[in-house]
């Protein structure tokens, strides 16, 4: 999906045939997307279609003709995805002469949140200072999945608090997975902001470096929010490993007790159960009554003993 924006009365519309600077964004596009931006903008192809790689990794590259490309990851939410509903992908970001390009195999609601607001939106010219509050509208949205993520861990902590299921556990994983894709994601995004702030091969004025450095605060803090919650999902993980096997260990104990407490009468039944002399052979329904009555105070002896022991 193509579409196009010029700073118009002060905020930005969408055009058909853009004149002078404007915001093209390419979302999933098309070979002929690609093919029309290039006509229109000049950029090389290979700086549309790298952040289209889902394994692009966040990076910088300036070309020799002043065309600069930045590629981050974001994050993105597939509500009808139960694997991984939370996940992030490469954005890239080229600076040309007239205009801005934002690529990305997918529709990501970065874009939608970026023109409501508009306080956090500047007109297309100054490139670094719109590639920022683009920045920090999606460090917000880390903030907003972080909050999410977390809100559905404890959800699901509390039904684990009343049965133990392998589907709750299951679900855990997963919320563990995207938040290793999230603390993975911001970490290379934060050593990448650091990077276009030291560079000298960008001329950013520092006004643009100020906004530069509150999207930082704002990657720092989900980066830290995230690697919280996965210690915390990760602590909880092993915890309820520990009771599912402490749980295991008295079922086997108890099991093994019952067998032993089994065995006694059935060990005291095979031996007068022999084809030879016994004591009380011939003492009738007294002599029954007696051995009956030993196996149960041997019983009664052994279940004090596994008693003690906690066993049972």
């Amino acid at each position: 999906m193509l579409t196009i924006y010029q700073w118009v009365d002060g905020s930005l519309r969408e055009v058909v045939t853009p004149e002078g600077p404007c915001w093209i964004n390419l979302a999933d596009p098309t070979s002929e997307e690609i093919l029309r931006v290039q006509t229109l903008t000049g950029v090389t192809r290979e700086y549309l279609s790298d952040p289209l790689d889902r394994d692009e990794r966040p990076r910088l590259d300036v070309d020799d003709d002043g065309t600069v490309l930045i590629v981050v990851h974001v994050p993105y939410h597939e509500p009808n995805e139960n694997l991984h509903p939370f996940n992030t992908l490469p954005l890239g970001v080229v600076h040309t002469t007239n205009a801005v390009i934002t690529v990305c195999n997918r529709p990501t609601p970065i874009a939608a949140s970026f023109l409501d607001q508009i306080r956090r939106v500047c007109p297309p010219e100054q490139k670094f200072r719109f590639t920022f509050h683009l920045l920090w509208h999606a460090a917000i949205l880390y903030l907003r999945y972080l909050r999410d993520i977390r809100q559905r861990a404890d959800l699901v902590e509390q039904e684990l608090h009343e049965t133990i299921s392998n589907e709750g556990l299951i679900r855990l994983l997963n919320i563990e997975k995207s938040l290793v894709y999230f603390t993975t994601s911001l970490k290379a995004d934060d050593i990448l902001l650091s990077r276009i702030r030291t560079t000298r091969q960008l001329d950013i004025d520092e006004d643009d470096l100020d906004v530069l450095e509150d999207v930082r605060v704002e990657y720092q803090q989900a980066l830290e929010m995230a690697s919280i919650h996965s210690n915390i999902l990760t602590g909880t993980l092993d915890a309820f490993a520990s009771i599912i096997s402490n749980n295991l260990n008295n079922v086997m104990k108890f099991l093994t007790s019952m067998t032993i407490v089994l065995t006694v009468p059935m060990l005291i039944a095979s031996l007068f159960g022999m084809n030879t002399w016994l004591p009380f052979a011939k003492s009738g329904a007294w002599g029954f009554c007696a051995i009956v009555g030993l196996s149960l105070l041997l019983v009664a002896a052994t279940v004090i003993f596994f008693s003690r022991k906690r066993f049972f």
